[in-house]
Formats: C-alpha cells, sequence, structure tokens
C-alpha cells in the first residue's frame, strides 16, 4: 500500500504545474516568441493551450467598427439570420454571426460603455464584456490559441491572456482578473428590426475582404459532430453539439436543452429563489450549418428574463405568441409587453447564454439540467 502511495505521489507531482514557472513547449515558445506576455504567471497548465491554426490575429478583429441602419441593413441580411443583439443605456446595436465568423471580437463602445463582442464558432459561444478592467480601457485581439476548443483573447495593453467562455485572465499580468458580463443575446434580424427598429447593425464594410453570408465551419452544426480539439472527457448526459440555454445565479448553473425548448416554447422555471421564464422561437438560422448561412437550418433562439413584475409573479404560455396568464397580455422575444392589459411593461433580463453542450459544461461541470 505504502509503496502505491508514493507512486501515486510521484506520478502527481511529475504532472502538477508550477503556477509561477514558464513551462512552455517547445512548440508553443516557438509560436509565441515575439509576445511580451509575462508567461511566469498562468492558472492553467501551458499543455491545455493549442494552435488553433491562424497566427495571432491571423483572425483580424474589429477595430473600428462601422454601423448601418436598418434599412441599409436589409440589403445584406435575410430576415431569419442570427444577430447578436446588446442594449445598454436606451442604445441598442446589433452584430451578425456573418460577419463575426470572421473576425470573433469588436471592441466597441455603446451608451457610454466600452464593449467586447465576442462570437467563437468552434463553442457557438456569443458573449459580451466590458472592456474596463479596474478603470483601465483594454483592447483585445484573437491570440490564435484554443483553450478546451474555446477561443483565447488576448489585450494589448499588457498581452494576458484571456478564455473567452469566462472572461477570465489565464495567463499573463492580469491574472486573477475577470471581464464584466454584459447582458446579450441571439436574435433574428426581423425581431429586431419589427421591435427595435433605431438598432444600428455592424456593417459589412470592415476594411476586410471577407465572403461575409458564408460559413467557413460547414457542416460543424451537426449533433453527430465531434468538438474541435477537445481533450477533456465530454460529459453525456447530452450530445456534446446539442444547443443549451444557460445561466449561472449564486455560483450554481443551470441548462435548458434547445430540443425541449423547441417542444415547449415557455419554461417557467424556479432557481435560486429567482422565478424564471424562458421563451423560444423557432426563426434563427444555424451560422455553423450549410456553406451559405442563408441555406442553413433553423436552430431557434431563447431568452430568460425574472418573472416577476411589480411584485407579482407571472405564469406564461404559448398560443402562437408568448401571453401571461393572468392578463392574457403578449410579450415579445425581448421581455416586452407588446398587446394587451400590461403593454409597455419590461420584464427583468437575466443574463445568459446560448451554446453548445460541450462548450458550457467543461468550463461548468456541475451543471444542472432542466427536465
Amino acid at each position: 500500500m505504502r509503496i502505491l502511495i508514493f507512486l501515486s505521489l510521484c506520478f502527481s507531482a511529475l504532472f502538477a504545474f508550477d503556477p509561477n514557472i514558464d513551462d512552455r513547449s517547445y512548440g508553443l515558445k516557438s509560436s509565441t516568441s515575439s509576445w511580451n506576455t509575462n508567461w511566469n504567471k498562468h492558472s492553467i497548465p501551458y499543455s491545455e493551450l493549442l494552435s488553433g491554426g491562424p497566427a495571432r490575429d491571423g483572425i483580424p478583429p474589429l477595430d473600428k467598427p462601422k454601423f448601418v441602419t436598418i434599412k441599409q441593413a436589409k440589403t445584406f441580411l435575410k430576415d431569419d439570420e442570427p444577430l447578436i443583439f446588446v442594449s445598454i443605456n436606451n442604445e441598442k446595436k446589433a452584430y451578425a454571426l456573418s460577419i463575426l465568423i470572421w473576425h470573433e471580437i469588436v471592441n466597441d463602445s455603446l451608451g457610454n460603455e466600452k464593449i467586447l463582442v465576442t462570437f467563437c464558432p468552434l463553442c457557438n459561444a456569443s458573449i459580451v464584456f466590458s472592456r474596463m478592467i479596474d478603470g483601465v480601457l483594454h483592447d483585445f485581439g484573437t491570440s490564435g490559441l484554443l483553450r478546451k476548443s474555446d477561443l483565447v483573447m488576448y489585450d494589448r495593453q499588457n498581452e494576458s491572456l484571456w478564455q473567452q467562455f469566462t472572461g477570465e485572465a489565464i495567463v499573463g499580468d492580469s491574472l486573477g482578473k475577470t471581464l464584466k458580463l454584459l447582458n446579450s443575446s441571439i436574435v433574428s434580424f426581423k425581431d429586431i428590426y419589427t421591435h427595435h427598429p433605431s438598432t444600428m447593425i455592424l456593417s459589412q464594410d470592415t476594411g476586410y475582404k471577407r465572403e461575409y453570408g458564408k460559413n467557413p465551419y460547414s457542416g460543424y452544426d451537426d449533433i453527430n459532430s465531434s468538438p474541435f480539439l477537445l481533450q477533456e472527457d465530454i460529459d453525456d448526459r447530452m450530445p456534446p453539439m446539442r444547443r443549451v440555454a444557460t445561466l449561472s445565479i449564486n455560483n450554481r448553473d443551470k441548462a435548458y436543452s434547445y430540443k425541449l425548448l423547441k417542444a415547449k416554447k415557455v419554461i417557467n422555471d424556479r432557481f435560486e429563489n429567482k422565478d424564471l421564464v424562458l421563451f423560444y422561437k423557432n426563426n434563427v438560422l444555424s451560422a455553423l450549418d450549410k456553406s451559405k448561412i442563408k441555406d442553413s437550418k433553423k436552430v431557434g433562439s431563447a431568452s430568460i428574463f425574472e418573472s416577476k413584475l411589480k411584485g407579482e409573479i407571472l405564469e406564461f404560455y404559448y398560443d402562437k405568441g408568448f401571453y401571461d396568464k393572468k392578463t392574457k397580455s403578449l410579450w415579445n422575444i425581448f421581455g416586452l409587453a407588446i398587446e394587451g392589459k400590461l403593454k409597455g411593461s419590461q420584464l427583468k433580463k437575466i443574463t445568459f447564454g446560448s451554446h453548445f453542450w460541450f462548450a458550457w459544461v467543461v468550463f461548468k461541470p456541475n451543471t444542472v439540467i432542466y427536465k
């Protein structure tokens, strides 16, 4: 028994990593030799950092994004195309995944907030953060590295590396910092121009020559696909490429399968002492299916809100639209009552995500699944 314990300790020591030592592999050192990152600070084993193919900023971030009106965007967007919708201080912008799929990062401003709009196609993860860290504005780029199949970003201020999925600095002088998560959702272009017609839309005039509207990851959005460069074991409670709506409250995590959402359209739930409602519409195309996004299958969109309004908990149902049982008011995908007694009322938004299951659960292994 003592021999087994000794061997176990030796084995653990062999594969442990020292967070204060630069123990990168030869290949990683070679590909990052010109970087000014402080490699002596890291919270992860360097063996988890893998090359995604392109060099740093080989997938170019957008630093000076241009925007167009809804009318102008109708010349290049279809009604059911997916966009990241962000609203801050009554200002609204939307970013088509047909553009983000080629850039992954937009350094932008909205409603007096400096924002970072990100999209990792491999994880189907669209996440928006604040670019302010301890009062200092940061700009971000693509590192060319992946960890757990997810985009690893870097900042241009001290070249720390950041995990897109969690917003955490994992290497460099910013180690231990976490980006502030901002509310966003994936919705259809039609829902945006119908309910928020003043929204400004990211222009295809990016300064780069790309085939916007085409999907360089054709066929990736297949329930039988395998995640790209994922070293970790996959939680088999759901297929890895199943879409899920996810949220974290009080450090507890929950996931709602899009398959179930599609069947129910509305889910009333309670989690961590919060009364919630989820809406689902089957009107949004996948950005990761066919070679042309306009030809892709519909995967739908989801949104999550607190169901308590003015101290009263509302229960919702679906009947060719989202209705609350008490007043029969009609609500849209943005949680706004558009007809009925409660017209003009807005449900409180819950910050949530829509991702592939594998991507969420590899970072949140204790996730509870709604059934």
